[in-house]
């Protein structure tokens, strides 16, 4: 941050702490807000020609903005990412405006670019059964199979993100009839284990060949170390080839396919969400594949002059 002036680079670093401690933001998180608002600051600066304490921040312009905007698309970025920078931008700038008493209208009102929303493609439950089958055969190592296994079950059967799967210690094996994850932000959430999940578990932590002590990652890699998401992706990667599955099929797949067919199998969208861990209903509605027929299906079923 050497081109930010020290005041900037002290405010950013406070509201960072601020959305880490009072937001509850995940360190994933907050290492992106922190590269977002840092690219701005420093086109802000070369912009300007000098380094911008947070009186010349206030000033920012609409003309300014459109500038930064128009740069970082020049630069190969996507609608979709710029958009998330703006977000983190104008996040920074609320919190700033608060503690500086400045008006941050033009920052504010600046318009996110358009782009087209990636509807999520959950994979049916054939398709789900045989990337697991698949999964199985990959590995030479019987229990590196058996570990993916697991992993990916537990994706299906508990919808939990692979983040989530992997933070699990060998001290939560064998598994509980629920688990209680802790979720983007610090959520909570409970999530009953299926049978067939516990069971993937149960097999990989018998073949394991690494000691599982208690403070241990649950999933280890081949040379004992915690298990990366990237190994999942790979052997994921390989298997939806096998299959001619399209590259829509990824671990994350795996989750929505979780939240759909139990939707498709006549489950409440508000116990969908609790189990997801979503703050919002809209998050679940769009996780979900929820299509015409299927909302008519329930409203023809269960509204009384249908």
């Amino acid at each position: 941050m050497s081109f930010i002036s020290p005041a900037a680079t002290d405010a950013l670093q406070s509201w960072l702490a601020h959305q880490r401690a009072i937001k509850g933001a995940a360190e994933n998180t907050l290492i992106a807000y922190q590269g977002d608002v840092i690219d701005f600051l420093s086109f802000i600066t070369a912009h300007k020609g000098a380094p911008q304490g947070l009186g010349a921040l206030a000033d920012i312009s609409v003309t300014d903005m459109r500038a930064w905007m128009a740069q970082t698309r020049e630069t190969g970025v996507a609608a979709r990412s710029l958009a998330r920078k703006l977000s983190a931008v104008k996040a920074f700038y609320k919190w700033l405006a608060l503690r500086e008493g400045f008006e941050p209208t033009a920052v504010l009102s600046t318009r996110a670019p358009k782009f087209q929303k990636k509807l999520p493609r959950p994979l049916a439950p054939d398709a789900a059964r045989n990337l697991i089958d698949a999964i199985e055969i990959q590995s030479q190592h019987p229990w590196v199979c058996a570990r993916d296994v697991a992993v990916v079950t537990l994706l299906w059967g508990c919808g939990l993100r692979i983040s989530e799967a992997l933070s699990l210690s060998a001290a939560d094996a064998p598994l509980p009839a629920t688990l209680r994850i802790t979720g983007k932000g610090g959520k909570e959430r409970i999530v009953p284990v299926l049978p067939a999940a516990r069971d993937a578990v149960d097999a990989y932590v018998r073949m394991c060949p690494h000691p599982q002590t208690a403070e241990a990652p649950l999933f280890r890699a081949v040379r004992g170390g915690p298990l990366r998401p990237g190994a999942i992706q790979k052997v994921m990667a390989a298997a939806r080839m096998q299959l001619g599955l399209p590259a829509t099929a990824t671990p994350h797949a795996m989750r929505h396919s979780f939240a759909t067919h139990l939707l498709n199998a006549g489950g409440d969208l508000r116990a969908i969400q609790e189990l997801l861990g979503h703050a919002s209903l809209s998050t679940t509605q769009a996780y979900t594949a929820v299509d015409t027929v299927r909302l008519m299906e329930v409203y023809d079923r269960t509204h009384p002059k249908a």
